[in-house]
């Protein structure tokens, strides 16, 4: 596995993060991460290694600069800018297709809590490149109008306790047009802490990516 620090220009911003690249990728996968968290998110990395251990290259990083994440975690106010987070992403898709250690790899997004917002929103800014998202105790519904414009086949991981998101996920769900799936994992509350919870979710992710990576080889 080769690690680098990747450095994405956006909105006049400069985004860091962390690219890990197994010897063989089959297919990369950028990680959004949800309000207050950032590339470090214990929750997000371990989902990441398990990616990693499939053989797909993970791509995690900070949707806000430093200042930008001073101001939000006074005010929250860039939290739940989804349009903004959107852009951000679409920036590092746009990237990832000018590494050259990815740029011929299909793109799955990877969404958490508003991140999941963000991901459906890139998906629908660039449906030529991401092939596939999943949102794991996301919001989608704050995706709004753009829900329809997504193509790339959607999973939603919620859990079963997690009785207000989930009901959120299902509205979500009726509003897309692409192909989708709720995944509820029994048990577990929105950030899957209880034992064996993470691990599902991460699990049901890694299945949904290595999915779109054997459908892409498939079409070559």
């Amino acid at each position: 596995m080769r690690s680098e620090t990747a450095r994405i220009a956006a909105d006049d911003a400069l985004l860091v993060g962390d690219l890990a690249l197994p010897e063989h990728p089959s297919a990369v996968v950028a990680f959004a991460h949800g309000s207050g968290s950032s590339r470090h998110s214990p929750r997000n990395r371990a989902v990441a290694g398990v990616l990693q251990g499939a053989g797909l290259a993970t791509l995690l990083f900070d949707l806000l600069t430093d200042a930008e994440e001073r101001v939000d975690a006074i005010t929250a106010e860039h939290r739940f800018d989804i349009p903004l987070l959107g852009r951000r992403l679409v920036a590092a898709v746009d990237w990832l297709a000018g590494h050259p250690g990815t740029s011929g790899l299909p793109v799955g997004l990877f969404g958490a809590s508003t991140g999941a917002a963000a991901a459906l929103t890139a998906a629908a800014e660039r449906p030529e490149r991401v092939r596939a998202v999943v949102s794991r105790g996301g919001r989608p519904d704050l995706a709004g109008g753009v829900l329809n414009r997504v193509g790339a086949p959607v999973l939603l991981v919620v859990g079963g306790d997690d009785h207000e998101v989930l009901g959120l996920n299902e509205q979500a769900a009726a509003m897309l047009a692409a192909p989708h799936e709720v995944h509820v994992v029994p048990g577990a509350t929105h950030l899957f802490e209880e034992p064996g919870a993470l691990e599902q979710a991460a699990e049901a992710a890694r299945d949904w990516f290595v999915r779109m990576a054997e459908q892409h080889d498939a079409q070559r």
